[in-house]
């Protein structure tokens, strides 16, 4: 089976559901009624995590038997960093429009890419430095005033 097959439905999936967050996160946490941006963390992520335990339940990948794994450690600094990461996207949306605030948090993409390349060995080709490039104006122009 090729691989794009394999994850390109969960990237499409996730880039669909992803598009939906910041909207959602930005009307429940302004206006009258808004909920603190902290409280919303707490809420949405509890979710989160109830729907990847089922998941494991339901495909049976059990839990326990990774917590040895060598590479515990780096998905407990992952976990801060989304922490981090999601905290102040949270408040940020409290604070900021949408507009402005989606798309300098996806530069995440950006930076994440080039982490890649650098550090991961992935390849590195001039199409994917000129995307790489737009994006970034892309998210200049958008959040300018």
């Amino acid at each position: 089976m090729n691989a794009t097959a394999t994850y390109l439905p969960y990237a499409l999936l996730a880039m669909g559901a992803y598009a939906l967050v910041s909207p959602l996160m930005r009307v429940a946490t302004t206006g009258p009624n808004a909920i603190p941006s902290d409280v919303a963390v707490v809420v949405s992520n509890t979710l989160l995590v109830a729907m990847a335990i089922g998941v494991i339940a339901y495909t049976g990948q059990g839990f326990t038997t990774h917590l040895a794994s060598p590479k515990l450690a780096h998905v407990l600094a992952a976990g801060v960093f989304l922490g981090i990461g999601i905290l102040a996207l949270y408040r940020s949306l409290s604070l900021g429009p949408v507009s402005v605030v989606t798309p300098i948090f996806a530069m995440f993409l950006v930076f994440s890419s080039v982490i890649g390349f650098l550090f991961l060995g992935e390849s590195f080709t001039a199409r994917k430095g000129l995307g790489i490039a737009f994006a970034a104006a892309a998210v200049y122009l958008v959040s300018g005033t």
